[in-house]
């Protein structure tokens, strides 16, 4: 059943909210290719948000009022003029969010950005899919685990993840494979126990979140044939009350070239904000409450089980 046909089964709309969140997704370049990459970003890709692009972000978020902005990726460290950026946009509001794969900040040449966020008060949103290195590895290239783990403790060392700082380390966690992630609470307890006793690493919050069928792991799913399978779990793990609690309801998101859409999947889909192709300078104002969310069979994803909320 397409997703928009179990909504209305279930007498519900995706409709948005009042804005309350800008993310800004600074282009496909990493230093990694993940296999679970909705947005299929590797060291080759060459879509890297433009300077006058970031000025026409900084602008949008200095006349409209967001409580949080979001950067993400790709890799954000890759962005030559990350560090402008964030100084920029520390400014503009009350929380400012960056999101990395910790291998970036591992490099030599990145670890001045730790300073950066540390002096802005940037909350780091961290992946890292396990506390098994092999499983990590697996999804994430060779030798990411012990990378993951330095980038870590150099965060620690500056007070990230430490109680009494207000500098907030939240970790990310997806399943290796096609299947739903464990529960939150418990796999929050184990990575607290490994991390902590094995390697004297502190965190805030734990994260679990099931993979999207889109990008390098819907291609995954279909060249191991998986995909209608998953498709099938997520679906019959469609959770309704999910729905009026969903990020795409207050968040607007742009593309590296200044397009919106309403959340990070939808930009991978190709699912334009309101149906139509606009870009951030063109946005008069914060997107109107009650206007419809494009929808597709990824959707199951942020709302199978507790949700992508």
């Amino acid at each position: 059943m397409i997703f928009k046909e179990k909504l209305e089964n279930h007498g519900l709309e995706l409709l948005r909210a009042a804005a309350a969140v800008l993310q800004i997704n600074v282009g496909f370049k990493c230093n990694l290719a993940c296999r679970h990459c909705h947005l299929e970003s590797d060291p080759k890709r060459p879509e890297m948000m433009e300077l006058r692009t970031i000025e026409a972000v900084i602008a949008c978020a200095g006349r409209m009022s967001f409580g949080t902005i979001d950067i993400t990726g790709g890799a954000p460290e890759l962005l030559p003029d990350l560090p402008g950026l964030v100084e920029e946009l520390a400014r503009l509001t009350p929380r400012l969010i960056l999101r990395t794969n910790l291998v970036a900040l591992a490099r030599p040449e990145m670890t001045h950005l730790v300073d950066l966020y540390s002096r802005n008060r940037v909350a780091i949103v961290a992946s890292l899919p396990s506390v098994s290195s092999a499983q990590t590895d697996a999804q994430r290239g060779a030798g990411v685990w012990g990378e993951s783990i330095s980038a870590l403790r150099l965060l620690n060392a500056i007070g990230y993840g430490r109680e009494g700082t207000g500098l907030t380390l939240d970790l990310v966690s997806n399943p290796a494979g096609a299947f739903l992630p464990a529960s939150q609470a418990q796999s929050e307890r184990k990575f607290r126990h490994d991390l902590g006793i094995k390697h004297g690493i502190a965190f805030t919050n734990l994260f679990t979140f099931a993979n999207m069928p889109l990008g390098r792991f819907r291609t995954w799913l279909e060249e191991s044939g998986n995909l209608d399978a998953y498709l099938k779990k997520l679906e019959d793990s469609f959770n309704p009350c999910t729905v009026e609690h969903l990020m795409c309801r207050t968040t607007l998101s742009v593309d590296w070239q200044g397009f919106l859409y309403d959340c990070d999947f939808n930009l991978a889909a190709r699912l334009y904000h309101s149906g139509s192709k606009k870009h951030i300078s063109e946005l008069p104002g914060l997107p109107m409450e009650g206007v419809s969310i494009a929808v597709g069979d990824h959707c199951y994803a942020c709302t199978a089980g507790p949700g992508f909320t």
